[in-house]
């Protein structure tokens, strides 16, 4: 009798699908479905954030005063921050988890389905109260996206809204890197040994401790100065007896680790685009993997090199200074790295790769000017210059935005089963290499020549860059419209083959194309894939 409840039972597994209609979104459990849904919200946010990137731009075309008040020009660069931190890029890189780390290590889900759906469904509900603030008295947060205080308790009533979306974003956070944390240890094909695991899963495996990490201490940090504002303590303030430098030492022990929360599984992504198209090895995986582990580790004790001009002991600055500087070790062996998979490979310059390779390039040039950032006698000049602009979105477009937009485009056949437009897709990239470079590279100059950053308005000497920046602008948000037609046609192309790509390797493309909805009810053996494909 139990044998045949034990057969029907399989029977009832081997056909089971995705469930009908809206019901299968709010409660699945699929690491696939919650991947889509990341994804698509990810996208949507890189959208909102965006628009009030075109507002900025708009406002800084000309000189003078054109669309907004200089109130709300401030509320749209702190919230265009936080929609792009913390709604566009991080999000996709979990949804980009989400989809391929099971398939990459032989899992058949994530280890925490539930929580992994709770994960999700936590951060539109942080959005739209982030977004809602826009309609409040006092309008949104105006503190820029760090809320230091004294400035960011003139918040209106806007600001305990604020405190809350934050927290909300943090507690997802952890649920994911949790998820993620359990799910590589424990459920990687039999033959799998952490170091022959993909970079993909190692950059996430180091990113996830990162998140557990430091997400405490942001919620410390806004805590305190919601307990500031309300309850009459004195973290921050100083009429109190407390320090509004110590925010920003708090602030930063997270935020520098943050940094390379957004860009390690940028590393992962191209890690694996590369020796596809050069059809070669990854050169030094585990020089590789020690590398990114050492960037972890250093994240954590450069925090202060955000803080030159604040007056710390000339001990302190010069600590800064050269641990900031070691970054660039561990960081330099993996362009390096990179470069040794690509000399003397057969390379093909598809889609994913064009981006991959603008990666290298423009991020060398983001870490080269953090290098310049680094010097704490030159960053006493540069500090809240438009250079300190150009640098950050030097390392987080053409790093995680091309890096995650490498990724789609690589795993898309894999995901819907068909090869998507590849002329279409190469325009996008061309557009967006080069109008980014139109927008942010002025910025350098605008900042070398003294411009400071969040201001309305300028005087006429720095009009030419600041237009030809806006002009950039404008056409890199255009081209992304590109981007969104590439994925609405992706399943009216050819129909993908199960590899997809001539130079790939890994478990994730032994299974068909599109990836079912149950993949590995057995374990795989990793060897055998990677036997295959040499």
């Amino acid at each position: 009798m139990n044998t045949a409840v034990t057969d029907a039972h399989d029977s009832h597994d081997e056909h089971h699908g995705p469930a009908k209609g809206i019901g299968r979104w709010l409660f699945s459990t699929s690491h696939k479905d919650i991947g889509t849904m990341y994804l698509i919200f990810s996208l949507t946010m890189f959208f909102v954030g965006g628009t009030m990137a075109m507002v900025i731009r708009s406002e800084l075309a000309i000189p003078g005063l054109q669309f907004v008040h200089p109130e709300f020009f401030n509320q749209m660069t702190t919230m265009h921050a936080l929609i792009m931190v913390f709604g566009a890029v991080m999000p996709a890189f979990v949804g980009l988890a989400n989809w391929m780390i099971p398939l990459m290590i032989g899992a058949p889900d994530m280890a925490l389905p539930r929580m992994n759906n709770w994960s999700f469904w936590i951060l539109p509900i942080a959005f739209s109260i982030l977004l809602s603030t826009l309609l409040m008295p006092g309008g949104a947060p105006a503190g820029g996206w760090t809320m230091y205080p004294p400035l960011v308790l003139q918040t209106g009533d806007s600001f305990p809204f604020l405190i809350f979306s934050v927290h909300l974003m943090g507690i997802s956070s952890i649920m994911g890197a949790i998820n993620i944390i359990v799910t590589v240890i424990n459920m990687r094909a039999p033959d799998m040994s952490l170091l022959k695991m993909p970079m993909f899963v190692w950059t996430w495996l180091i990113t996830a401790y990162l998140l557990i990490a430091v997400m405490p201490v942001l919620a410390g940090a806004v805590t305190m100065l919601l307990t500031d504002q309300f309850f009459g303590t004195s973290f921050f303030l100083a009429a109190g007896g407390g320090d509004p430098v110590m925010f920003q030492h708090i602030f930063w022990f997270f935020g520098h680790p943050e940094v390379y929360i957004m860009i390690l599984p940028a590393f992962g992504v191209v890690s694996e685009v590369i020796p596809t198209f050069a059809r070669k090895k990854l050169f030094g995986h585990d020089s590789m993997v020690y590398a990114a582990s050492c960037i972890a580790f250093l994240s954590f004790i450069v925090w202060a090199h955000h803080m030159f001009t604040v007056g710390m002991p000339l001990t302190g600055q010069l600590f800064f200074m050269f641990a900031t500087m070691l970054i660039a070790v561990p960081t330099g062996v993996k362009i390096f790295n990179w470069v040794a998979t690509m000399w003397r490979g057969a390379m093909t310059f598809e889609t994913p790769m064009l981006f991959s390779l603008a990666f290298i390039f423009l991020f060398t040039i983001g870490g080269f000017s953090g290098l310049a950032l680094a010097i704490q006698p030159a960053d006493v000049q540069y500090h809240d210059t438009y250079y300190v602009v150009a640098h950050f979105h030097y390392v987080l477009v053409p790093g995680s935005v091309f890096a995650i937009m490498a990724g789609a485009y690589y795993w898309l056949p894999k995901w819907t089963g068909h090869m998507y437009n590849e002329t279409l897709g190469k325009v996008h990239f061309w557009a967006s290499a080069i109008f980014v470079n139109i927008t942010f590279f002025p910025m350098h100059f605008l900042g070398l020549a003294g411009m400071p950053r969040r201001i309305p308005d300028y005087s006429t000497q720095f009009s030419d860059f600041n237009t030809v920046a806006s002009i950039g602008a404008i056409g890199f948000g255009l081209s992304q419209l590109l981007f969104v037609w590439v994925i609405l046609t992706a399943n009216k192309g050819a129909k993908a083959t199960d590899r997809v790509w001539e130079g790939s390797h890994g478990l994730e493309w032994t299974v068909p194309s599109p990836a079912p909805y149950h993949t590995f009810d057995t374990p795989p053996q990793a060897r055998i894939a990677n036997e295959a494909f040499d």
